[in-house]
């Protein structure tokens, strides 16, 4: 809540803080609800709805603080903006001057980036009872005596979880062509090493730094000041969308092919949009009549004609719900069907392993699952942590493609199978090694494992027993990618293509992923853009470093991808959210 884009931390062996935690937050909710400033009952149910995924309540059972993506909320009362203990802040934050009560509290909740111009804080809680009533939650997060909660401010920069020296496949041994085959047999057990708090400090890009490709390939700094540019497209024309998440607009850059810098850059649209993040031009082909674009918890379209250069129509809804909860994961991918009839919608999870999602019976369970798919979640993470699936003119049920996809941030369809693909985060809080993040094809009607099990029979044991009917039924990734990378959006380079910037043959038919990183991993990875390979269509499993030099140190990195395309001419191009730039890959000598 008080973040950005997130993964959570480990609520595992807990009893003790947390029994000490309810018997004191017990009384005070009551006190709170008798000051009528708000439900502290609904505004705690709302807490683990809409914020748990990044914010911890909790302390160790040594009475020490949890920290995650976002920093620990106890003690927030009272507390100086960004001086909570094991987090690093942003700078916007720690230059505000808040002091954190119901007006500023209510203020930032809001509007984030109105209050904290700069903030990682993307999410608003728009309802003004919500809001009332979640501050009404925090004001009983009283931090048990002898527990620090602050520190000054120049102590935030110390990282939660002491790093190691180095460790193959470590951001200081990334490099252009580095390989990687990570295999089911090679996993770790659970808890091997500690559940890492190391948030990124993001710092602004150092003189000179650029990332480095592999040779026979130069890197330009293509656009810049993008605010929050994450997700990628390309338009049939050459026109160049970027979803600007952050500023809550779509931006249009056109250049001419084998252009070094644009000949225009500019707002397509800048309203009616919620955190918009997929895009996806239809019909496919050379002539798309329409610009859809998936908002946190909708998808309309927008008329388009090739070389539009603002939205010529009004927003057209196309499905105006996917699922009844919104927190946590935010992001939300579409894409067509190669045929052009279904459109796909990815929905990441809204908690790290459905906390609080309660139990079924098999009974239960059976009826449950004749309904919402094989595998699938409930409650709170109903439509959760799945791909839906409807027509394109939303008229047919949004139905689960698959289940068990904890958060498939980018998904895409393969020119050459016809495949649906996904990158996607997989959970945290076991371990700097687990569990790996993957892309996958996506089988219609499977069944990828969360929250209950991960890749096959693994079970994880904070759901231990509740379902051994999974046993085994977990589809096992095509690609597992290094934990704790954060693996992002992807695109499959074409077979055929033959612009001034196209690259050489060996390169086509691979996909090239976007890897943001993670809080989670003691020793940083990620932060960079790798090459997955392919034969034929099909995944061989293994994979290199394509982009590095995003990461300062284990502290501190100045750039975090998140959008891969390919350009008209051939180049690949890769948004980074952590400075806003865009840049531009191409072979030397074309």
């Amino acid at each position: 809540m008080f973040s950005g884009f997130s993964k959570p931390s480990s609520r595992l062996a807990l009893a003790p803080a947390i029994f000490l935690l309810a018997a004191t937050a017990s009384l005070q909710l009551r006190a709170a609800d008798s000051e009528g400033e708000g439900d502290a009952i609904k505004g705690k149910a709302f807490f683990q709805q809409s914020c748990a995924l990044c914010h911890s309540v909790e302390l160790t059972p040594n009475r020490e603080v949890i920290t995650g993506q976002g920093p620990n909320l106890l003690g927030i009362f009272g507390r100086k903006a960004a001086t909570g203990v094991k987090f690093t802040y942003t700078k916007a934050l720690q230059q505000s001057g808040l002091t954190w009560n119901a007006a500023s509290l209510d203020r930032f909740l809001t509007n984030p980036p109105a209050a904290v111009p700069g903030t990682n804080m993307p999410i608003p809680v728009p309802n003004v009872d919500d809001r009332k009533n979640v501050i009404a939650y925090l004001a009983t997060l009283k931090a048990p005596a002898g527990v620090a909660v602050t520190v000054g401010a120049e102590e935030t920069e110390t990282p939660a979880t002491p790093a190691p020296t180095s460790e193959s496949g470590d951001w200081q041994n990334a490099k252009p062509g580095v390989q990687y085959h990570i295999q089911v047999s090679d996993l770790p057990k659970n808890f091997a090493t500690p559940s890492a708090g190391n948030s990124p400090r993001v710092v602004d890009r150092p003189e000179g730094a650029e990332p480095s490709a592999p040779s026979g390939f130069a890197v330009k700094l293509f656009a810049s000041n993008l605010e929050g540019g994450r997700i990628i497209r390309v338009a049939p024309n050459g026109d160049i969308f970027i979803a600007e998440t952050r500023g809550s607009r779509l931006r249009v850059i056109r250049a001419a092919d084998g252009a070094e810098s644009p000949s225009l850059n500019q707002i397509f649209l800048d309203h009616g949009l919620d955190r918009p993040f997929g895009l996806a031009f239809y019909p496919l082909g050379d002539n798309p009549q329409w610009l859809y674009i998936a908002n946190n918890n909708s998808v309309v379209r927008v008329p388009y004609r090739n070389g539009d250069l603002q939205a010529r129509g009004k927003l057209e809804v196309i499905v105006p719900k996917l699922s009844d909860t919104t927190g946590g994961h935010s992001t939300r991918d579409i894409a067509f069907s190669l045929d052009g009839k279904r459109l796909f919608i990815s929905v990441g999870s809204g908690s790290n392993v459905a906390d609080g999602i309660g139990k079924k019976t098999p009974d239960e369970i059976k009826e449950w699952e004749a309904e919402h798919g094989f595998g699938a979640s409930w409650g709170s993470e109903t439509n959760r942590a799945d791909i839906l699936v409807t027509d394109p003119e939303g008229k047919a049920p949004l139905k689960r493609f698959a289940t068990g996809i904890r958060n498939g941030v980018g998904i895409t369809v393969n020119p050459t199978t016809g495949e649906l693909w996904t990158a996607t985060n997989e959970r945290d809080g076991l371990g700097d090694n687990l569990v790996p993040d993957y892309i996958t094809h996506v089988q219609e009607g499977g069944y990828y494992g969360w929250p209950w099990y991960y890749l096959g029979n693994h079970e994880d044991p904070r759901r231990a027993g509740e379902r051994p009917d999974l046993a085994g039924k977990a589809i096992v990734p095509d690609v597992l990618i290094q934990a704790h990378s954060a693996a992002l959006e992807l695109v499959f380079y074409p077979t055929k293509l033959t612009g001034p910037a196209a690259f050489p043959a060996e390169y086509r038919g691979d996909a090239f992923v976007a890897l943001h990183g993670s809080w989670n991993r003691g020793l940083r990875t990620g932060y960079k853009v790798i090459r997955a390979h392919f034969d034929h269509g099909k995944a061989k499993g293994t994979y290199e470093d394509f982009l590095t030099g995003f990461v300062v140190n284990n502290r501190s990195v100045w750039g975090r991808p998140v959008g891969v395309a390919v350009a008209h001419d051939g180049a690949l191009l890769v948004t980074d959210d952590g400075n806003g730039t865009l840049w531009r890959v191409a072979p030397t000598g074309k």
